[in-house]
């Protein structure tokens, strides 16, 4: 029956302990649940490009990690005697499919602010906390996630493809962050750096909105063939952006940077057109700094805005965006390879090698 609590099995879990070392799987013993914890067992995990900084040594994890936070799983058990509702108040049960925001604020602890609760103290993130022996299911390259409690999760379709539901919880929970950052798209012309899958999603959601001109840049250009497939007017390799030296191709009024790139920054801030706002949400690794020229700033009125991650109201706009739109866009060919769990070595190799959108990991 579909209620029933299951009997704990064990489970395997792939450990990251650092840049150059092999990945190693082994099997843990699954925990009961504890208070208001439910375990849900992963279904696919795909790989993202933070999970590949740390791969390549460019961000600092914990000596041993369960990498992966983008997760779609159904749930495996959970704490008997109790009702248990999602984040927007649907009854869930044992076997619903369901995603999961990427942080957990701890019990207790009051945000810096309501819309940023992903900047609260001692917040936890799946995919890039220490992993234990007492504590191992607390990523995505594992058959389990042990969900701690204040994690906002969402029971979502079984219709909708895995490779789709993965990508919620990190990329287009993110980029509908920027989208609300940014402020009105609606007839705004709009320029995007970079075309992995932050940039694609980015442009699919101003289509959306009702954008007057969309155009996406990126230095590799088959990613640029999927920017027509997902609502751009127009795509430019980087070098192609300038007519000269100096001038852009355009002007935009909003300017998204997916890359963190310092010269994609400083190139978007140049398009800017008069009262412009520049979004940046892709610099979350250390990098040079942006040359800025605040006299330009001060006199075209431009604004600079920054989010990293995203709080709750995106994850759930989010998912109301994918799935109302998961038909329409292709979302599902963006995994463009796939691997299964005990290949995760082979999976990191590949995506950072031949750098597509995304590279899928089924459980």
């Amino acid at each position: 029956m579909k209620n029933q609590q299951p009997i704990h099995p064990k489970g395997r879990a792939v450990l990251f302990s650092g840049p150059g070392k092999p990945f190693s799987i082994s099997k843990y013993d699954l925990p009961e649940s504890a208070d208001e914890e439910i375990i849900i067992k992963n279904l696919y995990t795909t790989i993202c490009g933070s999970d590949i900084h740390t791969y390549c040594g460019h961000r600092s994890e914990p000596d041993q990690v369960v990498l992966g936070h983008e997760i779609v799983g159904e749930i495996f058990s959970l704490v008997p005697g109790k009702s248990h509702f999602d984040f927007s108040g649907k009854p869930v049960e044992i076997g619903d499919r369901v995603i999961w925001s990427i942080f957990a604020v701890p019990e207790g602890t009051k945000p810096p602010r309501e819309d940023m609760p992903q900047k609260s103290e001692q917040l936890f993130k799946y995919g890039h906390a220490l992993a234990t022996s007492k504590d191992i299911f607390n990523g995505g390259l594992a058959d389990y996630c042990v969900l701690r409690p204040n994690t906002a999760f969402l029971k979502i379709s079984a219709a909708m493809p895995l490779q789709v539901a993965a990508t919620i919880s990190c990329a287009h929970a993110t980029v509908t962050g920027a989208i609300r950052v940014a402020g009105e798209i609606a007839n705004q012309r709009v320029i995007i750096f970079g075309a992995g899958l932050l940039g694609i999603s980015c442009a699919a959601m101003c289509r959306e909105a009702g954008a007057a001109r969309i155009s996406l840049i990126d230095p590799d250009t088959s990613r640029l063939m999927w920017g027509e497939k997902f609502g751009a007017d127009k795509t430019y390799t980087t070098e192609d952006f300038y007519t000269d030296q100096s001038q852009p191709a355009e002007e935009g009024d909003i300017v998204f940077d997916m890359t963190g790139h310092p010269a994609a920054m400083k190139a978007g801030l140049d398009a800017l057109a008069l009262g412009g706002t520049a979004v940046w949400i892709g610099a979350v690794f250390p990098a040079k700094h942006v040359e800025v020229d605040a006299q330009k700033i001060v006199r075209k009125l431009l604004q600079i805005k920054g989010l990293h991650n995203y709080n709750y109201d995106d994850f759930v706009n989010a998912t109301s965006f994918i799935e109302h739109n998961y038909q329409k866009y292709p979302f599902q060919a963006l995994i463009e390879k796939e691997y299964e769990l005990g290949e995760v070595e082979e999976a990191f190799r590949y995506a950072t090698q031949e750098k597509p959108v995304r590279v899928g990991i089924r459980i």
